[in-house]
């Protein structure tokens, strides 16, 4: 194995493919129609927006139920990207927790289910709609999956207990590309998981198999580790952010991984002063509560600079791999933490458009 010298320093892929089922004419044409949409929309171009909306304050505790609040934030979920859902319904939601409660229990009587805390003795699953998540008019209502079992030799009185969870959503995506999905489809295409690899990947296999889609990890590039910087940064006048923190890896042998973590005050100063260069044209009113690219390219070239001034080490030849606030953290590897739900809606519209590109249509 690989070993990674460490050092802390502060400034002053399942790949979701599966055979498809046998489906009418009108089925594939629907389902060649929406590969058409998603190549006219530019969705296989990999590109990500320029500029994007500066998050603004919102207070979801008043419109989304408090048990869904509490269990969507503060738990770090593994992100998969799904296409869209062929045939599916909001309105049938207790209709698919009875088929997959089934599914589950069949597969585990075949040894293919994992068993959680010791042998299981039986599932319950529920579908919920989280009602005040959606943003758009064309976003579909987020979809919150929740597995709860009970090991056999419990206690008849002892509640079943929670053993996964996951939730499919779609916030802020783009307009266009909805609007033109043929009907017979819906885009959910974030997809957030909590609970045993094996269990999600059953769960993955009855949607593949009931609503024909196709899952696939969903990493978060460097880039868009990046615009969570500044999309979190941009929050501190409203909420405190506490501290930027960064893990960068640096090619060296063995890998150098470094630490970087940066005062809140520092981190907005720095960005207050990328804003204020880009504020000064002619074309400020038009910016303003708009973050484009090149405030986002400024803000890490500087965090990069300060580095080098401190440690001689430059930032640019390594991999940025996690990043962190007080709002949330992120992972190069998928895994998201939303820790502040009033800052939540753009997180979640980044990661929809990461996913909707990610998708590989």
């Amino acid at each position: 194995m690989e070993q990674f010298d460490t050092s802390v320093m502060r400034t002053p892929r399942d790949s979701g493919g599966v055979k498809r089922r046998s489906k009418s004419r009108s089925y594939h044409q629907s389902y060649r129609s929406c590969l058409s949409v998603a190549s006219r929309h530019g969705l296989t171009s990999g590109r990500l927006s320029t500029n994007r909306k500066a998050p603004k304050l919102h207070n979801v505790t008043d419109k989304v139920n408090p048990e869904h609040l509490a269990l969507l934030v503060k738990t770090e979920w593994q992100l998969s990207y799904v296409t869209p859902l062929y045939q599916f319904r909001h309105t049938q939601l207790k209709s698919y927790a009875k088929q997959l409660s089934a599914f589950v229990v069949a597969e585990q009587q075949q040894g293919l289910a994992v068993e959680v805390g010791g042998q299981q003795s039986s599932f319950k699953v529920s579908f919920s709609v989280v009602q005040g998540m959606a943003e758009a008019d064309n976003d579909p209502e987020p979809v919150l999956i929740q597995i709860h079992s009970k090991p056999v030799f419990a206690r008849q009185d002892e509640p079943q207990k929670l053993v996964w969870s996951g939730w499919l959503t779609c916030i802020n995506g783009n307009p266009e590309y909805l609007h033109s999905l043929p009907k017979d489809f819906t885009c959910l295409p974030l997809f957030g998981y909590k609970g045993s690899e094996r269990l999600s990947s059953v769960v993955k296999s009855w949607f593949q198999r009931t609503f024909d889609c196709c899952f696939g990890p969903l990493e978060i590039s460097h880039t868009s580790l990046q615009w969570l910087m500044a999309l979190w940064t941009n929050c501190h006048a409203e909420s405190n952010i506490q501290h930027l923190k960064m893990l960068w890896t640096l090619p060296s042998v063995p890998p150098l991984q470094v630490t970087y973590a940066v005062d809140a005050r520092d981190a907005w100063e720095l960005w207050g002063s990328v804003q204020k260069g880009s504020r000064g044209n002619d074309d400020g009113a038009e910016k303003a509560g708009w973050i484009d690219v090149e405030e986002v390219t400024g803000f890490m070239k500087g965090l990069k600079s300060h580095f080098y001034r401190h440690f001689k080490l430059d930032l640019s030849a390594g991999t940025l791999n996690q990043v962190s606030t007080a709002l949330g953290s992120a992972k190069r590897s998928g895994k998201i933490k939303i820790s502040n739900s009033r800052y939540m809606t753009a997180t979640l519209t980044l990661l929809t458009e990461c996913a909707l590109f990610k998708m590989p249509i």
